[in-house]
């Protein structure tokens, strides 16, 4: 199936809120034919005449275990504007099109559009093509995305329009809870932590966009001045790309420090599709564009097997800009150089390794964090160094 593997509110609120989230899929998918959702009591009615507003877009693959619950959070939200819900079923063989026609009645009844499109090929046309179509059929000034294994709180919607409107040129994601709980938690634990400045510094690292796809929302009048999201299909990070786009044109990003997202990881989603190696060559690329072009010398922090990748993997232009290693494992230093076996030039490039104490900024920081139990990171500290300016993190 289909699945994405700033401030706002306060911390104290939200504690409440997720402990009353909706059950998990696990039980609702064996019993999805009786469940009777009930509409809050903030939900009211909506002309539907009128503009909308904020179109939910759901794209769904074979999503029947999880989309009652899905659904289920779609009615509950507080937001009292207009509200459409497009849904694009990407050639589901199992009885997603039943549940979805089951709360089409049920949503429209309570004055939530519901826009379904679909093909049902033998093959599906992967996430890129059901968000562009699901994108195409709606009608709302806002896109709020949602993927069919994931549940939002009922004041999502309401929560991320209101941000948006104030920063209009801006994705705005969202903190998340992950479920099953820790089963990714450095990654859950650095989504939901970054600082402002963050969301752009880190733009490089190896989990992808600062704010994950399943918490964004932008304006359609933006995501149109981007572009489409990439439809290569499987194994193509659509969102990393968009996202990389999205800067490009001088787009911002912004998180509302609230939980308003119950993020699922399954070995299903499609995010496992795509390959390590795919992420690493679109993340160098970016870096060089972005960052080491206006850059005339930097230390690459790693004299270990990452730090030599991202060496291997530069432009014979950018590797002649590196002009050390930096580590602190004694070994490595002794051993005074790396040398690029590899390399067309003569005589061989050999880069000096030194003690990160001795070593001379802006530093690609290829340490991953949040592994060393606060060693690395105190080491970092100790420098007086500025995120985006003296250093930027890669790993």
């Amino acid at each position: 199936m289909w699945s994405g593997d700033g401030a706002v509110a306060g911390a104290d609120t939200l504690r409440a809120e997720v402990s009353s989230a909706p059950p998990s899929s696990s039980s609702s998918s064996s019993s999805s034919a009786s469940v009777q959702p009930v509409a809050p009591l903030t939900v009211r009615s909506r002309e539907r005449d009128s503009k909308v507003q904020v179109s939910i877009i759901l794209p769904v693959h074979n999503a029947e275990c999880w989309l009652d619950d899905c659904l289920q959070s779609v009615l509950e939200q507080d937001f009292e504007g207009t509200l459409e819900l497009s849904i694009f079923n990407d050639a589901s063989k199992d009885k997603s099109m039943n549940i979805i026609n089951k709360w089409k009645i049920r949503l429209e009844t309570l004055g939530i559009r519901v826009i379904v499109g679909g093909h049902d090929s033998p093959s599906p046309r992967g996430v890129g093509f059901s968000k562009n179509q699901a994108i195409a059929q709606s009608s709302g000034s806002y896109l709020c995305f949602l993927d069919s294994d994931d549940v939002m709180m009922p004041q999502r919607v309401r929560l991320q329009y209101k941000a948006a409107i104030q920063h209009p040129n801006s994705i705005i994601g969202c903190q998340v809870k992950r479920e099953p709980p820790n089963s990714t938690e450095r990654y859950t634990r650095w989504i939901n932590n970054l600082t402002s400045k963050q969301l752009v510094t880190q733009v490089f690292t190896s989990y992808g966009p600062t704010v994950i796809m399943p918490t964004w929302f932008c304006s359609q009048e933006w995501f149109s001045q981007v572009g489409k999201f990439d439809e290569s299909g499987k194994g193509v990070p659509e969102d990393l790309l968009f996202f990389y786009h999205h800067l490009r044109k001088g787009g911002g990003v912004f998180l509302v420090e609230q939980c308003l997202l119950i993020y699922r990881y399954h070995p299903h989603g499609a995010t496992h599709s795509v390959l390590e190696s795919t992420i690493w060559q679109h993340r160098v690329q970016f870096l060089e564009e972005r960052a080491l072009q206006h850059w005339t010398s930097f230390t690459i922090w790693n004299a270990g097997k990452q730090g030599r990748r991202l060496y291997r993997s530069l432009s014979p232009a950018n590797q002649k800009k590196v002009v050390a290693f930096c580590d602190v494992d004694e070994n490595k230093i002794k051993k005074g150089f790396y040398s690029y076996e590899n390399s067309k030039e003569r005589p061989k490039p050999k880069i000096p390794i030194r003690h990160f104490k001795d070593a001379d900024p802006p530093f690609v920081i290829c340490v991953k964090l949040d592994l060393t139990g606060g060693t690395f990171e105190e080491n970092l500290e100790s420098l007086n160094l500025q995120e985006g300016l003296d250093y930027l993190h890669f790993s």
